[in-house]
Formats: structure tokens, sequence, C-alpha cells
């Protein structure tokens, strides 16, 4: 397995049992022991780890707020980034179709590769294991911003409110693409504001960074 002890040295853990880490970095273009149920379990130790984190951080603040900050901390965006940052596109294991297809650089893959690299250490050495990668890649970001941060979806939603206007409309303007691998552009809409477009290989992150670009040419 390519890159195997790089990850290792990347997040800062050495496996007990190396088959869960091959299967966190195998792509579901390779045979039927890849990385989607690893990735499922990640996601919920990360969603679980990085509540504890917030609820000791901000001890004052209310659950409305604390979920923004959780949204910030576990999307495609900051998983990808995390991926990136532990260079898993190189370490994955996929079939040379997936490769040329820019695989690699995915940001569906880099997710779904960082969660169940997560899980495959919630497996090999337990919460804490875990909790010492969310300590080191995680804690950084959620003291980052004093404020909860805003999703551009809500800031868009609220923009709009506060002119009477009617809420923001997103559609889907084109899906293409493999279904492993799907590139979505999606239009935001607003009562008398410009349509605002982006493209993500997600709806929902389609979704913000339409926002985003509407917001940009409002503020």
């Amino acid at each position: 397995m390519a890159d195997a002890g790089a990850v290792e040295t990347a997040i800062g853990y050495t496996f007990r049992n190396p088959d869960l880490l091959a299967q966190a970095l195998t792509h579901r273009s390779v045979g039927a022991r890849h990385n989607q149920r690893l990735e499922f379990l990640g996601d919920s130790v990360l969603g679980l780890l990085i509540a504890e984190l917030l609820y000791e951080l901000y001890p004052n603040e209310a659950e409305g707020d604390l979920s923004k900050r959780l949204v910030s901390l576990v999307n495609g965006e900051r998983l990808a980034a995390t991926a990136k940052q532990w260079n898993l596109g190189v370490a994955l294991a996929m079939s040379s179709s997936e490769e040329e297809q820019g695989g690699r650089d995915n940001q569906s893959n880099l997710e779904d590769a960082c969660e169940a690299l997560l899980g495959a250490v919630y497996l090999d050495g337990g919460l804490e294991a875990v909790r010492g990668i969310i300590a080191r890649f995680w804690k950084p970001f959620a003291l980052e911003t004093k404020a909860p941060p805003k999703d551009p979806k809500t800031t868009l939603q609220e923009w709009a409110q506060g002119r009477s206007l009617p809420l923001p409309e997103y559609v889907v303007i084109s899906s293409e693409g493999p279904s492993h691998a799907p590139q979505f552009i999606i239009e935001v809409r607003v009562e008398g504001v410009t349509s605002a477009r982006a493209e993500a290989g997600t709806k929902k992150l389609a979704e913000r960074k339409a926002a985003e670009a509407m917001l940009a040419t409002i503020a």
C-alpha cells in the first residue's frame, strides 16, 4: 500500500492493525473491502469528539452557537483540507479509471478518506487515540474565531429576510460526471438580485459556494 507509513507520520498515530489503515485508504473503485463503512463510523466519531471539544472550549455558549461551530469544523471543505494536509490523495488505492478522472484530488474522495481514517483509528486505538488527532488538527480551528461562524447560506437567508424578500432559491443547473464523482452547478436566486452560480462535487457544497458568490456581490 502506497505511503501508509507517511500517513501514520502525518497523523501522529501508528496502527497496531495495519489492515485497518489499508481499508481506510482503499477507494470503493477497488474491490469489496473499501473505506465506506469506516467512513460511516468515522463521521460519527468526529462529530462526537468535535462536540465534546466545543462543549469544553465554550462553556458559556448556547446550543445554537455550538452547532454553528460544529458545522464549520466538520463540513466537507474542512475534511478535504485536512485530508490534503495528510496527503491522503496520494495514499489512496483506487482504480486506474478513477485516477484518470482526477480521483486523487476529488473532494468527495478526500472527505471520505479523512473520515474513514478516523474510523480506523477509533477501531484500532479507541476514542483517546482519535481525541489526540482532533486536538492537533481541529482544535486550532476551533479556537480561531471568537464569535460562532455563520454558514453563508444562513447569512444570505438572514440578509433576504431583513429586507422582506422571499427566501433564497437554490436551483440545480446541471449534474454531470459518474455517480462516484459527480459535479453539480447550482444557481442561487433572490428577488431583485443578480443570480450567482457555483460548481462543486456535492449539492451542499455548491449551494454554499453559490451563496458565498452572491454575498460577495451584495456586500
